[in-house]
């Protein structure tokens, strides 16, 4: 195969370089259709039904290995055993066998796409993008079917893994010694296989196209800070991402031998350095990345990817265990952050024109009460240790964060008045993402005990913009004039109040963006934990003096290109080594 570049979505930094390995290639792309006679039927629904089994017996196999702490995966694993308990979608399946007279394969793929079909038809992405599940699960039927179902255990020796999508049973089988990097076709920035390989640490894209192109064994390099497979690189190539994989490889090791010192300025200033994470298995990466603790635990992903929802007593069990763990270093749940793109199955498709700017966030939950208490009442029941933090998301204004105040001290009545144990100085702090909540946060600052700019969701509410449409996603610029004045604001007029304001959108982990929230006397950012090291090292190499400077200079410009320019001379001057690696500096 020629040299020809692929490119995808990257979701863990590093660089790769070798051979590669496609998980159940054959079992996705050689679908034929095969006509049979009516005295082969019985057969061909015996191989259907088979597989089934097979494939059942396997994820159940699965799933007893399953540690207790990784509920998310043992959730999602037992959906795909729901579905291959499903007698409708097997059923449907052995049908088409008999009805068309066509082979066992080519039956499975009529049924899924009968479900595909019917997914279509609803409105809601995030059930709609559900049907990936049942792709999942067809897919490890068909492997049986084939009989020869490959599986990541089969890798003798370290390999590039390459897939349409690998579910939670797949990455329950990723071993580090084995496989050096992966790419999917299918998947984003926040799918599970990308919040896996940051929790693994290693080199993965998501959303490759044309993947299915690249054979077994084919030398390749992957490049996870651009997005890029190079398939068949050159000599020349080969030299430089060999030379860049081990400077990083360096640099890693270097950062994270001092991680766990504090981000502590040349000149004495301190600003706490914290982890957002969603599954629990990332705590580890968190803590060994030298993380001070936990700034945002997005609490919405225990309710996805299962059929019911979870119960108050479940949802304890799951905050206490992280509060202990964690300990003494404190923790901050955001309650539920469902609607837009996060809907759980129990709820169904709400049928929004702009789910943006519909029932999200602090909205959906004062839509279901019961719900939002019960959480509530977890919430204050794993406070005990005494380092836990309540954040609310999405607050447009007075009104809505005076309502929700009455139900939090409401559920705190209850508790008390059931003589159940809670802490009774939980700070309580609120999400600044909607341009109404900056201009009105000398008002907001007097009713909370902390801030947490959400800068994702600010940056696109204040821009007007979609980052993940391609044909605005120019336009999402976080060192807009707009943003930073907006960012300043919400600082100044915090402290102001009295009250501390920590950051955990993506500006947290960016390199350009670091020594400029500083500048504005920043007290916290929160960031994913690979990020952690590379950030603690800029902030003890420089000064407040810089950083306020820098500042300075970046407000008093009017114009996007000359703040980035500006800054990007001022920060790979001061850090040429950090920026190496958080830029898309290696070319073709």
């Amino acid at each position: 195969m020629a040299r020809r570049i692929i490119k995808g979505i990257p979701v863990s930094a590093g660089l790769a370089i070798g051979k590669t390995y496609f998980l159940n290639r054959d079992s996705e792309t050689s679908i034929v259709r095969v006509n049979i006679t009516p005295e082969q039927v019985p057969q061909e629904t015996e191989r259907i039904r088979h597989g089934f089994r097979l494939a059942l017996e396997d994820l159940e196999e699965l799933r007893k290995k399953v540690p207790r702490e990784l509920k998310e995966k043992a959730a999602i694993i037992d959906s795909h055993i729901m579905i291959l308990r499903d007698k409708k979608f097997q059923n449907a399946a052995c049908h088409y066998v008999g009805s068309r007279l066509i082979n066992a394969e080519w039956a499975l793929e009529n049924a899924v796409g009968d479900i595909e079909k019917a997914f279509s038809r609803i409105e809601d992405e995030y059930i709609r993008s559900r049907i990936q599940d049942v792709r999942l699960v067809a897919g490890r039927v068909r492997s049986q079917l084939f009989g020869q179902p490959k599986n990541i255990s089969e890798v003798s020796e370290r390999m590039i893994l390459l897939a349409h999508d690998l579910s939670p049973a797949d990455t329950l089988e990723l071993k580090l010694d084995k496989i050096m990097a992966f790419a999917t076709i299918t998947g984003g920035k926040t799918s599970h296989a990308g919040i896996i390989a940051r929790s693994l640490q290693i080199p993965a894209i998501v959303g490759a196209e044309g993947l299915e192109e690249i054979q077994d064994d084919h030398l390749v390099v992957l490049d996870g800070f651009n997005g890029k497979i190079i398939i068949e690189p050159s000599e020349k190539e080969i030299t430089r991402f060999t030379e860049l994989k081990f400077r990083f490889g360096e640099y890693q090791s270097q950062v994270k031998r001092n991680c766990h010192l504090p981000a502590e300025t040349i000149d004495g200033y301190q600003m706490q350095v914290l982890a957002n994470i969603e599954l629990f298995e990332e705590v580890t990466s968190a803590i060994d990345n030298g993380g001070e603790g936990i700034g945002l635990y997005r609490t919405e992903y225990s309710f996805l990817n299962r059929e019911s929802l979870p119960s108050e007593e479940e949802l304890y069990e799951e905050y206490r265990d992280l509060a202990s763990i964690v300990y003494p270093q404190k923790v901050v749940f955001r309650t539920l952050d469902l609607g837009a793109d996060k809907i759980a199955p129990h709820f169904g498709a709400l049928k929004e024109l702009n789910p943006a700017l519909g029932l999200r966030g602090i909205r959906f939950c004062r839509q279901h009460p019961d719900l939002f208490q019960a959480q509530l009442r977890a919430i204050l029941r794993a406070s005990t240790m005494g380092n836990v933090s309540i954040l609310f998301p999405l607050i447009s204004g007075m009104q809505e964060l005076v309502e929700v105040k009455e139900i939090y001290f409401r559920v705190r009545e209850e508790l008390k008045a059931q003589q159940v144990s809670f802490d009774p100085e939980l700070p309580m702090g609120i999400m600044i993402e909607l341009p109404s909540a900056v201009f009105i946060a000398d008002m907001l600052a007097r009713e909370v005990d902390f801030f947490s700019i959400g800068t994702n969701d600010l940056i696109q509410y204040s821009l007007g913009i979609d980052r993940t449409n391609k044909h605005v996603s120019y336009l999402y610029q976080p060192l807009h004039p707009a943003v930073l004045r907006s960012i300043k604001y919400v600082i100044d007029a915090a402290h102001a109040a009295g009250i501390a304001v920590n950051i955990c959108g993506e500006m947290a982990a960016d390199p350009y963006c670091i020594p400029i929230l500083m500048g504005m006397q920043l007290d916290s950012v929160s960031l994913n934990p690979q990020a952690i090291p590379g950030i603690k090292r800029i902030i003890r190499q420089t000064t407040m003096d810089e950083c306020k400077d820098l500042l300075k200079q970046v407000l008093s410009s009017n114009e996007v290109p000359q703040s980035n320019r500006l800054v990007r001379d001022k920060i790979f001057t001061r850090f040429p080594e950090e920026l190496m690696f958080y830029t898309s500096l290696i070319e073709d």
